[in-house]
């Protein structure tokens, strides 16, 4: 009975120490717990004495835990040799290279523009394409003029001569020996012991393509649609007028009509007659007269006159 007695009163010995929010407030905070928690905290801290080395410190611009665990150690290994390996992201991005950097380096990259060797490889290419397109308009203005200047030769009627200025293929004097002998134009011609109507022909880088500019060295004409400075009203002479096909004798066969039809005359006026035309006054009235049926348009004459 003694025996149960004692057992009770340690039952409620124990109750009452655990019951007390004393007991629990330092069972929490680790401050006490009793001879046995204070055992427990004595094997726990010489289990965990001063005997484990410290960490090792962090290298300079690493990465990682300062106490890696099982594994890490090569991949410590591995993440130090790599950059030896690659190349620095600054240098790629500023190669020039295609997502190198970060997306705010990709970014400047992309503001800045391409680099010093694109750019001048861009800009070689880009001259390469007009040089080339130069070279052969220059071949195809060669081969039509030397095919024409054989044409020529080659008349019977010996309608039109050719002769080079300065041995230049593109600079031409051509002399019209024929006019419709029935025109006045002619009469004018025997009368004043003129051999020739002399016209000069530049041909312009694209020709044929585009057409040569034609006007009157001499005689000095009145009407016949020759004007001020020897420039030549003839819708066929300006862009809009001029055809790839037309060739130079056909041109001037066209210019020997028109003289006729607009009742072109020797100028034999004193004074007059024997002042020359200008190529500067032909283009600007040429030029002008180009604006002014641009804007009022061509006359077309009517078919009875051919």
């Amino acid at each position: 009975m003694a025996t149960l007695l004692r057992k009770i009163g340690l039952i409620r010995l124990h109750n009452r120490d655990t019951e007390d929010p004393k007991h629990h407030h330092n069972h929490r905070a680790g401050g006490g717990g009793g001879p046995q928690s204070a055992a427990l905290r004595g094997k726990g801290g010489a289990k965990s004495g001063g005997h484990k080395p410290p960490p090792p410190p962090h290298p300079a611009g690493g990465a990682g835990d300062a106490s890696p665990g099982p594994g890490k150690g090569k991949g410590k290994r591995a993440a130090e040799l790599a950059p030896r390996d690659k190349a620095p992201p600054a240098a790629a991005g500023a190669a020039g290279a295609p997502g190198a950097g970060g997306p705010r380096e990709r970014a400047a990259g992309a503001r800045a523009g391409p680099g010093p060797a694109a750019a001048a490889a861009a800009a070689a290419g880009g001259s390469l394409v007009p040089a080339a397109r130069q070279q052969h308009c220059a071949q195809v203005r060669s081969r039509r003029l030397m095919k024409e200047l054989r044409d020529i030769a080659r008349l019977s009627d010996r309608f039109i001569s050719v002769e080079l200025v300065d041995e230049s293929l593109f600079d031409w004097n051509v002399k019209l020996h024929q006019v419709d002998k029935d025109s006045v134009l002619w009469q004018d011609m025997k009368e004043t012991n003129t051999e020739f109507i002399l016209l000069n022909l530049t041909f312009p880088d694209n020709f044929p393509f585009s057409p040569p500019f034609m006007r009157v060295l001499s005689p000095r004409l009145e009407n016949g649609y020759v004007l001020d400075g020897g420039a030549i009203c003839m819708e066929l002479l300006t862009p809009r007028g001029w055809s790839s096909a037309y060739t130079v004798e056909a041109v001037m066969r066209q210019f020997a009509a028109s003289l006729v039809k607009g009742q072109g005359r020797i100028c034999r006026k004193a004074g007059k007659s024997k002042k020359s035309f200008s190529r500067k006054e032909a283009e600007a009235t040429f030029k002008s007269l180009v604006k002014t049926h641009e804007k009022y348009g061509w006359v077309t004459p009517p078919v009875s006159d051919g």
